[in-house]
């Protein structure tokens, strides 16, 4: 497998301005894909809910910890797992695990296996499985995403790397771009990444319509409340061309 295509880091950076939420209006504006679709269901936790938002190519894997394996100990792979994230996937990267066994039987992650991502160009993690060493991980500033805490590790072991997976009912792919945060996590279509940048800091001015209203103290009317809403809906319906002209704008 060949190094997947990175998106610019200007994009990155722009994308991790901004919260989960804000991101998923801004994509729904380009109607990409079903408003029910592109993000990871409630099972999946943010465990440390304070970190900001964190934004990377998946760097996707397989694991198990409910049985013994037939041979090789605790994460005996991992390196050949690093080693095939570095070759294939471009930083920043977010490991993503599914796993195998479906009711998580132990923990996918812990201290050693955060801080040794981290030290390979990885901003977080996400498992369909469990966490634990959550005091130790949070100390090195590592985000995490999981659907349970278990103080155990199993017969732990990474199976396949860089497959398609399924966590939280979102299917994800070597090197999709996703944006995760305390509110859930976002796959960002790769084809519109530079637009979604740039239309969320308009769907933050447009909401600031409604905002600023009820925020600004006093009484206000249900008729100013009405003209707020149809000046954000305006805003809104704006957005799309004006993004598209600027990116084109900005294009060699």
């Amino acid at each position: 497998m060949r190094m997947l295509e990175p998106i610019d880091e200007g994009t990155i950076e722009a994308l991790r301005r901004f919260d989960t939420p804000t991101v998923s209006n801004a994509i729904e504006l380009f109607d990409v894909r079903p408003r029910s679709e592109g993000f990871m269901n409630g099972t999946i936790q943010a465990c440390f809910p304070k970190h900001p938002p964190v934004v990377g190519h998946a760097a996707t894997a397989t694991f198990r910890s409910a049985r013994p394996a037939e041979k090789g100990d605790a994460y005996s792979n991992l390196v050949e797992q690093v080693r095939r994230i570095v070759e294939d996937v471009p930083p920043p990267r977010i490991v993503v695990f599914e796993d195998l066994d479906g009711v998580p039987a132990a923990a996918t992650f812990g201290e050693v296996l955060c801080s040794v991502y981290k030290a390979f160009g990885c901003v977080g993690v996400i498992t369909s499985g469990a966490a634990r060493d959550l005091d130790q991980i949070e100390r090195i500033g590592f985000a995490c995403f999981a659907s349970a805490v278990i103080a155990s590790h199993g017969w732990c072991r990474i199976v396949d790397v860089n497959v398609p997976v399924t966590v939280g009912g979102l299917a994800v792919d070597p090197g999709d771009l996703l944006h995760a945060d305390r509110n859930g996590v976002l796959s960002i279509p790769r084809g519109i990444a530079a637009e979604a940048a740039l239309a969320s800091a308009k769907v933050m001015d447009a909401e600031a319509e409604v905002l600023r209203l009820v925020q600004r103290g006093g009484s206000p009317t249900v008729d100013d409340l009405e003209a707020a809403y149809a000046r954000m809906r305006e805003r809104f319906e704006a957005i799309p061309d004006e993004v598209r002209r600027e990116v084109e704008g900005g294009r060699p």
